[in-house]
């Protein structure tokens, strides 16, 4: 079954409006999301409103709090970013509590003002060194503060541990399980050379283009910070280029250019680059492999874990760790 299959529309909304005094029209439009569950909503003045559901076990309370933290810090800097409503108490985490299977699921969510605009595309010097201020003035707020409960974006502390996940659970096939570790227990010995002394901070974590908005007359809209993490600030950059390191030279020259303007670009270590990619490789696989026992997951990845998809995977990493050398 799905985690999700006791989230019926009527506890969405009934839930929503008791934490948000608001009330809503009856329009509930379910959005294109398999982590969490994202719905649109219209309240009675016909004002657009987005809820989220955070997908139980991903993440606790506490990492929850320092998401919204990070929000509230960078809208307090006219950073533009959604940031979720606080309820009549200043709170911004609401929880709903259903039974599933004779026990008692509950399901964080939190409420957000809708905002249109349309996708952001780089195309020119310009935007390239706009995409460069935005991510220099996220880090500026980002060194404010520490996380304690968000992920540590490290070879050691994420890199190495989901490696190990993925050989003892049984994810991956049997007649590719010998061929993976050969190639990954190096790989994450080479990336902690790769990785001696890394600056870290609050980051983003998950910068890319779908994640940005252009709204006219307000700039940059910086979206979804649900993988926000204590990171090398490279991470939220690098997404951003539009091929491998050795491709995209004039790419990181403008981005490094803009992000100056708000923040140092030596904290940019773009040599970390490609390993950066390999790790978030081996993070997708991992984060695939926890839920491949959840009902909605065959149909959003049909085919993981046959023995073609592994072929596929260890070409594709065995690819990177060449450009790792």
């Amino acid at each position: 079954m799905s985690v999700f299959d006791s989230l019926s529309p009527q506890a969405v909304v009934q839930s929503v409006e008791a934490f948000s005094g608001l009330r809503f029209d009856g329009t509930l439009v379910p959005y294109n999301s398999y982590i969490n569950r994202v719905y649109g909503l219209k309240d009675e003045n016909g004002k657009g409103w987005i809820v989220k559901f955070y997908r139980p076990g991903r993440w606790n309370e506490a990492a929850l709090l320092e998401e919204h933290t990070f929000l509230a810090d960078c809208a307090a800097a006219d950073l533009p970013v959604a940031r979720p409503r606080a309820d009549e108490d200043g709170q911004t985490l609401g929880e709903l509590s259903l039974p599933v299977e004779g026990q008692e699921q509950s399901y964080f969510f939190s409420v957000f003002e809708k905002k249109g605009g349309r996708s952001f595309d780089a195309e020119g010097t310009d935007d390239w060194l706009r995409l460069g201020r935005l991510m220099g003035r996220l880090h500026a707020v980002g060194r404010q503060a520490r996380f304690e409960h968000r992920p540590v974006f490290t070879p050691e502390k994420t890199l190495e541990v989901q490696i190990d996940e993925l050989l003892d659970t049984g994810a991956v096939h049997p007649d590719r399980e010998d061929e993976l570790e050969d190639l990954l227990i190096p790989a994450a010995r080479l990336l902690r050379g790769l990785f001696p002394a890394p600056v870290l901070q609050r980051i983003h974590g998950d910068v890319h283009r779908g994640n940005i908005l252009d709204r006219p007359g307000e700039g940059l809209l910086l979206m979804d910070f649900d993988d926000c993490a204590w990171g090398p600030p490279v991470q939220d950059l690098w997404l951003l280029l539009p091929g491998h390191l050795q491709e995209c030279r004039k790419e990181i020259a403008l981005l490094s250019e803009g992000y100056g303007e708000f923040s140092s670009p030596q904290a940019l270590d773009w040599e970390a680059v490609e390993a950066l990619r390999f790790m978030r490789m081996v993070h997708f696989l991992a984060w695939c492999s926890r839920q491949r026992g959840d009902r909605g997951f065959e149909a959003a990845f049909p085919g993981w874990g046959t023995k073609a998809f592994w072929t596929i995977e260890l070409e594709s990493l065995q690819e990177q760790t060449q450009r790792l050398v």
